[in-house]
This record gives C-alpha cells, sequence and structure tokens, in this order.
C-alpha cells in the first residue's frame, strides 16, 4: 500500500528535490512535500589547487549535477518503479562563501574561490575594523576586498559576485537570487530589514574607493537577498535540461530561495527549535 502511495505521488509530482554541494560530494535528495525521504543520488568530487588557491571546476559542477540526478532518477525507479519526470518544489544548498566573480555578460573571471583559501587576512581585517563587525577571512566580501588590495586585474570587469548556492540556483531557475542565509556569509544583514546592512554598504563603498575601486557598488554588485519561505522562481527548460539531457524531467517546479549548508544542515538535524544547538567541527 505504501510502495503503491509513494509511486503515486511521484508519479503526480507531489515532491521536493533538494541539491546539496558538499566539500566532497554533490547530493540529490527526493522527498515528498511533508519532508519522508524517498530516494537520493551522488556524485564524488574534489577540491584542487588552481593559482595557489582551492577551487572546484564550474565543468565539473555541472557534471557533478546531472550525475546525482541520474543517480536518484535511478534509485526512484528501482525503489518505486517512477520514472522521475516532474517535481513540485526544488531547492539547493552548497558550501557557503567563497568567491564567484563574474563580468556584465556573465562572463567567469577567475576560477572559484572556496571557503577554504585564507589569503583574505588584510581584508578581513580591514573590513572588520571600519565595519565595526567581524568580517571572517572566508566571507566573500573579503574576497573581493583582497582583489581589490591585491590590484588584480580582474576587479575593473567585477559586475556582480554570488556563492555556490547562488550559481547553481541561477543556472537551474535564471533567477539571480541568495538566501539570506548564504548572504550572511558575503556581506553583514541588518536584522530589522532582513536584507544588506544599508549603513554599512555606504561604509564598505568608501573603503573600496579608497582603495582604487571606486567603480564598485556592493548594493549592486551583491545578489538581492531572499528569506526563507519565499518564492526563489521556477526551474526553467534550460535547467530541467541541465539536470537531465534525457528531456524526461519538466520544467515548472517551484523554487526556494538558494541557501548555505550551514542553515540547511541546521534545519535537516532540527537544531532550529528551542533549546537545540548545533556544533560544526
Amino acid at each position: 500500500m505504501e510502495h503503491a502511495k509513494n509511486a503515486e505521488t511521484i508519479g503526480l509530482g507531489q515532491t521536493a528535490l533538494g541539491i546539496e554541494l558538499g566539500s566532497t560530494r554533490i547530493k540529490a535528495c527526493l522527498t515528498t512535500l511533508g519532508g519522508e525521504t524517498l530516494a537520493s543520488g551522488g556524485f564524488e568530487w574534489e577540491n584542487t589547487l588552481v593559482d595557489g588557491l582551492w577551487s572546484y571546476s564550474l565543468d565539473d559542477v555541472r557534471t557533478g549535477l546531472r550525475s546525482a540526478f541520474a543517480d536518484l532518477a535511478s534509485d526512484v525507479e528501482r525503489r518505486h518503479g517512477e520514472k522521475l519526470e516532474q517535481v513540485g518544489a526544488i531547492g539547493v544548498s552548497a558550501m557557503m562563501h567563497g568567491y564567484l566573480a563574474f563580468d556584465a555578460s556573465g562572463e567567469l573571471l577567475v576560477p572559484f574561490r572556496t571557503w577554504r583559501n585564507v589569503n583574505t587576512t588584510r581584508a578581513a581585517a580591514d573590513l572588520s575594523e571600519v565595519l565595526d563587525v567581524n568580517i571572517p577571512l572566508r566571507w566573500s566580501v573579503a574576497h573581493l576586498y583582497q582583489a581589490v588590495l591585491d590590484g588584480e586585474d580582474h576587479v575593473a570587469r567585477v559586475a556582480r559576485i554570488t556563492t555556490l548556492s547562488g550559481y547553481v540556483h541561477e543556472l537551474l531557475t535564471g533567477t539571480r537570487v541568495l538566501g539570506i542565509g548564504d548572504a550572511s556569509g558575503m556581506f553583514p544583514i541588518d536584522a530589522a530589514t532582513r536584507d544588506y546592512d544599508e549603513a554599512r554598504l555606504r561604509i564598505a563603498d568608501g573603503t573600496f574607493a579608497d582603495a582604487g575601486a571606486g567603480h564598485l557598488r556592493l548594493g549592486e554588485v551583491l545578489p538581492p537577498v531572499g528569506r526563507a519561505g519565499e518564492a526563489a522562481g521556477h526551474l526553467s527548460a534550460e535547467g530541467a535540461a541541465l539536470l537531465d539531457p534525457s528531456g524526461a524531467l519538466r520544467p515548472g517546479a517551484i523554487a526556494g530561495p538558494p541557501e548555505g549548508d550551514a542553515g540547511t544542515g541546521m534545519v535537516a538535524t532540527n537544531a532550529v527549535t528551542p533549546r537545540t544547538g548545533n556544533v560544526s567541527a
């Protein structure tokens, strides 16, 4: 009876697809809309040093997404006897922080710089002082400011930056947005407005200008902030084809804002309820 119910749920697309890009695996999980796991798939990958900085190839991102989804679809058919042709909702999470910089035409300017890199010591210290808030080495704004301080040529062409989850979400939906949890690893968030801190944005813009990057306006360079529970686009035809080149997967699934793995891990382990917590080591 349960098997037939699950098969019907999958066939009707009353499911949610979660995609997680972790440090060692890209994972895909299909659940009911109530959160019951129906099937899963995965793809193993590893970071590499590129010009002395830890990185992942964006070609590997695409390959990993396809492979993880194919593994998931096989698991769906094996366990439930249904082809995975539609899902009702989709969400992406990935390693927080890091630096993906693009020009106005969407061209990647330098290889993806991950959260592991610690070349941002001076930038993080300077920003922490002028913004009067702790800016960790891994935060995206620290990566961008360090590139300014180092006089990197690509800075002149930077039009926008994002994190890995934001990049994948845009690949799948065409929507440029970042969940508030992941956005809080790019730049300080104002708890009242639940958006980037406007006062600190102005201070940071002045600091960037003093360092010779007056063309950068962080309010434009950073992705818009999406809040939990808000719609953040839909799985596009291009996104469906990226996940499933066979063409079986139909577009249209509603998407939540892409998030960082810290927040999604806390939700998954129920560490967001009162009198609970989590430790990352």
